[in-house]
């Protein structure tokens, strides 16, 4: 099942946009090399080991780009796969093939990527009460599809953007004057402006944790950049009055120990940031 923010028209624009800059006025390439109305088929070849990952996509790129291609997807997103696998063959014009090539690549190799490391951490807190999180740390103008990886890779998604959550952060207290004042001016400009959002707000340590329990009005508090032990006491302190995210600074390495604090949720950027893409490509045959 898709999110909610993978709606047609957000899916349509992505690709439409994604064409515009990568063909332009027309892949001269395929448009002086190949004969007019050559047929052919290629295989999308899996060539490493992971989670796949924008392969619901590749089917709606080439049939973007020419509803007349004909698309036999033989594995689904969230499968996992071993080199040499095959994903799905493409028949029909040769052009339009060689056309949406490079998009579909783009696509399915960096969400490969993602949903593979989001995978294997999950599973490495999977019997833990956390959840592994997403954040805004994103590529502009594939946000959706990092997202939609890290979904399918058995993630959450934080807010898609700033619209749909606050997100009380350090600098917006600073700026505020204080949590107490960001909270109330933000409660008061949400009722004001008839927004039902949810409300996080950032805390760096035990005395702001406080804070936040005596003034109340959110919905999570996010402990950020905290050791273990000053972690735990937090978790404590909030005893499930709010919702509570772990952030900064978690590694691979680290993931668990955070996930024994008590948290609810487990946020990195490292998902979408620092991901080594998967090697996927289209072979004619």
């Amino acid at each position: 099942m898709r999110p909610d923010y993978l709606t047609d028209e957000s899916l349509q624009f992505f690709i439409k946009s994604a064409f515009a800059e990568d063909i332009g006025p027309g892949d001269y390439s395929s448009m002086a090399a190949i004969p007019e109305g050559k047929k052919g088929q290629a295989k999308l070849l899996i060539k490493g080991e992971g989670i796949l990952a924008g392969i619901e996509m590749a089917e709606l790129i080439f049939k973007a780009f020419d509803p007349n291609l004909k698309v036999e997807l033989l594995k689904k997103d969230g499968d996992p796969v071993k080199f040499g696998d095959i994903g799905l063959i493409v028949s029909g014009s040769s052009a339009s093939i060689l056309s949406a090539e490079r998009l579909v690549l783009n696509c399915m190799q960096r969400m490969s990527g993602i949903a593979t490391i989001t995978h294997r951490l999950t599973q490495k807190i999977i019997h833990t009460k956390a959840r592994l999180m997403d954040t805004r740390k994103t590529t502009p103008n594939f946000r959706l599809m990092e997202k939609w990886a890290v979904h399918i890779g058995g993630g959450i998604n934080h807010r898609f953007a700033l619209y749909d959550m606050v997100m009380l952060k350090d600098n917006h207290v600073d700026f505020a004057g204080g949590i107490r004042a960001a909270i109330e001016r933000t409660t008061d400009f949400l009722k004001k402006n008839n927004l039902a959002l949810k409300i996080e707000i950032e805390t760096r340590n035990l005395a702001e944790v406080q804070e936040v329990i005596e003034v109340g009005g959110v919905d999570f508090v996010m402990l950020d950049n905290m050791d273990y032990v000053t972690m735990r006491k937090a978790v404590e302190m909030i005893g499930g009055r709010f919702g509570t995210e772990a952030s900064g600074g978690i590694t691979e390495e680290t993931l668990l120990e955070v996930a024994q604090c008590g948290v609810d949720f487990i946020s990195m950027g490292a998902l979408t940031h620092s991901v080594k893409s998967m090697d996927i490509s289209l072979k004619a045959f």
